[in-house]
């Protein structure tokens, strides 16, 4: 081989050298590169996984909790439901000791401890330290992955504003006073200074005939002050006036929050006179639900001075802010020492104890010296106020906890026992005496037994 040849060769060896060494750092390069994307790969595999189960987990705990919260409200609707049996049961002792028949028995108001056992074990800590019993001793209680908090209302408790709308020809004008009597004294005039939308000022008695207009069928305004006897007129213009985009309903109320659409239904109003206390549902004076009369048996102090005040306008407890303070301390005391039991037998025994009559709540009124009530017309009073209810709100939260979240689900659900059967079949205030049971059911007593829900019917149901 010649040397130029050889140098060929030599040149050729040496270029297929270098594009071996060139080419061997190739593969390394790939292998990252792969390794990058299978790593962002499975990041975003790693983080989608983990919404999606998160999500679930969050979905799974969610109904948990609300099915917590609806076997809550069933319990309660069971445990309102056995009321007539509870009160039949005392009745003898009742009629031994008083002399009288035995009143309702607010038996919602120790649910915690007769619901305590189907709670879980941090929920049930009334029942187990009253009874002494454990719930380990039981079969099918308590709850292990899902707990609910509880609060039952007494609507009937309440002022109701559709009551206008009940066909009573005088509920209109009883609720127009009890209306005033919440909110009519002279010490609450600054909370009304303040002037609307449309440069005018709702005073007391235009915010009371504001509720009833919105609800009645009419278009007359309701003038809701009986010191003045005014011509009717047409119902004002105000939502169109200033712009709204609505009208005045003409209908009743479908729930508590269409108050805020109501002329003058202020956030200090609301505070004041509708729900002074939101974590508190049992401080609510106003309703759109109930039978109209109200429940003095189980009202807050507030809503018996609105009552008191609906037939006693001038008394001093109405006028005077002590005498006033003084009444609604002593109510309380009153419902401390009895510990929930009724305090009045009859809407009467309310009109005279508010007197200073009688061997109940008067000697405590004269206590804090309190002056008696003399009642304009004791027999409206008594037709405005009743001692027992039959339309309840049911507040439900079930809870459940896991390892770093808590799931809440809160239910409200109003429940009307107003045409419900009792437990074992009498109809609820039926004195008609039952016949014998027989192995045969009558037409009758069938079409009796489907006409009502011994646990009441269910008129509104939220989930908040």
């Amino acid at each position: 081989m010649s040397a130029q040849s050889s140098r060929y060769a030599e040149i050729r060896a040496r270029v297929r050298k270098g594009r071996k060494g060139q080419r061997r750092g190739v593969a390394l390069i790939l292998v990252l590169g792969s390794l990058v994307v299978l790593m962002v790969f499975v990041t975003e595999l790693q983080q989608t996984t983990s919404a999606s189960v998160s999500a679930a987990v969050a979905e799974r705990d969610a109904m948990r909790a609300e099915y917590a919260a609806r076997s809550a409200m069933n319990l309660s609707r069971l445990l309102i439901s056995t009321e007539p049996m509870v009160r039949k049961a005392v009745d003898p002792l009742y009629r031994m000791a008083l002399k009288s028949p035995a009143p309702q028995v607010p038996v919602w108001k120790f649910k915690d401890m007769v619901l305590g056992p189907f709670n879980c074990p941090a929920k049930a800590d009334k029942f187990s330290t009253i009874t002494g019993a454990s719930l380990e001793q039981g079969k099918n209680l308590g709850a292990s992955a899902s707990c609910f908090d509880l609060v039952i209302v007494d609507e009937d408790a309440k002022i109701n504003v559709n009551a206008a709308v009940s066909g009573d020809s005088g509920a209109k004008d009883r609720l127009g006073a009890q209306l005033l009597g919440l909110f009519g004294s002279p010490q609450y005039n600054e909370l009304f200074e303040t002037p609307d939308l449309d440069g005018q000022f709702s005073n007391q008695p235009v915010i009371c005939g504001a509720l009833s207009d919105w609800a009645d069928f009419d278009e007359i305004s309701y003038p809701c002050d009986p010191t003045q006897k005014s011509t009717e007129g047409a119902e004002d213009n105000f939502y169109q006036s200033v712009g709204l985009p609505y009208l005045r309903k003409n209908a009743p109320f479908d729930s508590l929050d269409e108050l805020h659409l109501v002329r003058g239904i202020s956030d200090d109003f609301w505070a004041n006179f509708v729900e002074p206390n939101p974590d508190d549902p049992g401080s609510r004076v106003l309703t759109v639900w109930g039978q109209g009369k109200i429940n003095v048996n189980s009202a807050n102090p507030q809503t018996i001075l609105a009552v008191v005040c609906s037939g006693a306008p001038e008394a001093p407890v109405c006028v005077d802010p002590e005498q006033m303070s003084a009444f609604l301390t002593a109510l309380t005391l009153a419902r401390e020492l009895t510990q929930g039991a009724p305090l009045f037998k009859t809407p009467k025994s309310f009109v005279r104890a508010m007197a200073g009559k009688g061997k109940g709540i008067g000697p405590l009124f004269s206590f804090f010296g309190l002056e008696p009530i003399e009642f304009k017309s004791p027999k409206q009073v008594e037709k405005a106020v009743s001692t027992e209810s039959r339309v309840f709100s049911i507040y439900a939260e079930g809870i459940v906890t896991g390892r770093k979240r808590e799931t809440r689900i809160r239910t409200h659900t109003v429940v009307d026992f107003r045409s419900a059967n009792e437990l074992g079949g009498a109809s609820t205030g039926d004195e008609t005496p039952e016949p014998e049971p027989t192995n045969e059911i009558t037409p009758e007593e069938a079409v009796k037994a489907l006409a009502s829900d011994p646990m009441g019917v269910i008129i509104y149901h939220r989930i908040e």
